[in-house]
């Protein structure tokens, strides 16, 4: 049915005046079940239709979407979209990017659909709410979730193009609180996967939430001034997100990238290694096709710290004169817009412990309060919370610090750990990154 009214909108889209059509289709189903201190907070099922049109017409486009397979719900919604279009402003790089024959290829294990019973999502919830509470410290919780979600979806393009996919998502997380009044400090943990066999243990995912809130407790501020920050796994993410954002061909063709005139050049300590593989087997991002369908392939953005490829869909590369490396999404029911797959920054020799070993006086970020970076500069300011080192040991807690520097300096210094897992789309291991300053 999902492919069936995506070819048929795309036909009502030209038969009410578009030079070009996409449409998308895709329904969802999801459950949720949340326990929190003890109690069953809430059970959810839900399940999602949604039908998504783009046109384009004389160099302008439009799209809308609809929650209706109904007939004449689907005509009103192509012949709007056009409408649209005709009062749009131009937008001369807005044509479609020629699509390519669908890829064949071993299959990448997106969809599990053993989703089980609802009991066991209940016990699981359940079991982690209890074993947060049995931390030494915590006092209270967010609440402790297990869940799933299954999708499912197709495109049909004008100019011939057609996919269908289906994926699955399990998740199970806990948020934990210690401490009492204005002193209670919180934390969390979580695991996202493809299948549910791969989730880690629920016990162990409450008892790490718990022991990360309760070592929060009593909170000091830092020594103001320079220092080397080491950024913790879950933290040193948002440094590869950063350069993930300015690598992005539609930012670069904006001229709102810190990396717009860096091509070729060196931006990270030599050894670094950047890489893009939406082929990885069940990855959270992982495609066969992009969202214009074109096939993708595994990119390497940055090698040896020299920034060699951008992320580009069809309109940012005709913008750059360049041509689409396959990374773009949506593109069927909406605009196209280029991003990444599954991105990770390549792993260091030295384990976390041994870059805090070599530290006499520094940082170690766990989280961030705040956001304040300029991706036109690479200017980098971010409240950030964690502990403070002193002669390679961890000695306080820290809250209320600010972390500030310059993107591409702090790049160029920067030594990763060892401890990439990939089992995130935007992975990185621990980071240490000399020559920042905080500030209090």
């Amino acid at each position: 049915m999902s492919l069936e009214a995506a070819q048929n909108l795309v036909k009502l889209a030209l038969r009410a005046g578009a030079d070009q059509a996409s449409a998308a289709a895709s329904s969802s189903e999801n459950f949720d079940a949340v326990f929190r201190m003890g109690q069953l907070d809430s059970i959810e099922r839900a399940e999602r239709l949604n039908l998504s049109l783009r046109v384009v017409l004389g160099g302008k486009q439009a799209s809308a979407h609809v929650s209706s397979l109904d007939p004449q719900a689907m005509e009103a919604l192509a012949e709007r979209a056009v409408a649209m279009a005709r009062e749009a402003t131009p937008d001369p790089w807005c044509a479609f990017t020629e699509s390519e024959p669908r890829q064949t290829a071993p299959d990448l294990e997106l969809y599990d659909p053993e989703t089980g019973e609802a009991a066991e999502y209940r016990r699981a919830a359940e079991i982690m709410d209890q074993a947060m509470r049995g931390v030494p410290g915590v006092t209270n919780g967010e609440g402790a979730s297990a869940g799933w979600t299954l999708s499912r979806s197709a495109v049909a393009f004008s100019n011939g193009y057609e996919n269908e996919a289906q994926g699955s998502n399990y998740w199970l997380s806990c948020q934990a609180i210690a401490g009492e009044g204005l002193g209670m400090k919180g934390d969390y943990d979580f695991d996202s996967r493809r299948w549910r066999s791969d989730l880690r243990d629920p016990e162990e995912i409450a008892r790490e939430a718990g022991r990360r809130a309760a070592r929060k407790l009593n909170p000091r501020k830092p020594p103001a001034g320079p220092a080397p920050v080491i950024f913790e796994r879950r933290a040193a993410a948002s440094l590869l997100g950063h350069f993930l954002g300015a690598a992005n061909g539609e930012s670069v063709a904006r001229g709102s990238s810190f990396l717009r005139d860096k091509m070729g050049e060196q931006i990270f300590s030599a050894g670094i290694e950047i890489v893009d593989d939406p082929h990885l087997l069940r990855g959270g991002g992982s495609r066969l096709m992009d969202g214009e369908g074109r096939r993708t392939a595994r990119r390497s953005l940055v090698s040896e710290g020299i920034l060699r490829e951008w992320l580009l869909d069809g309109p940012s590369a005709r913008r750059l004169g360049l041509s689409s490396n396959g990374c773009a999404f949506g593109g069927a029911g909406g605009p196209p817009s280029p991003g990444f797959s599954n991105a990770s920054i390549s792993a260091g020799g030295a384990a976390p412990e041994e870059l805090i070993r070599n530290v006499k006086s520094g940082f170690f970020v766990t989280d961030f309060l705040g956001h304040s970076v300029n991706p036109t500069t690479g200017a980098y300011s971010r409240g950030a919370s964690g502990f403070w080192i002193e002669n390679g040991e961890i000695a306080y807690p820290v809250d209320e610090a600010t972390i500030a520097g310059e993107l591409l300096e702090m790049y160029l210094n920067l030594t990763p750990a060892n401890d990439l897992r990939g089992d995130r789309r935007m992975d990185a291991p621990t980071i240490l990154v000399e020559g920042c300053n905080v500030a209090v």
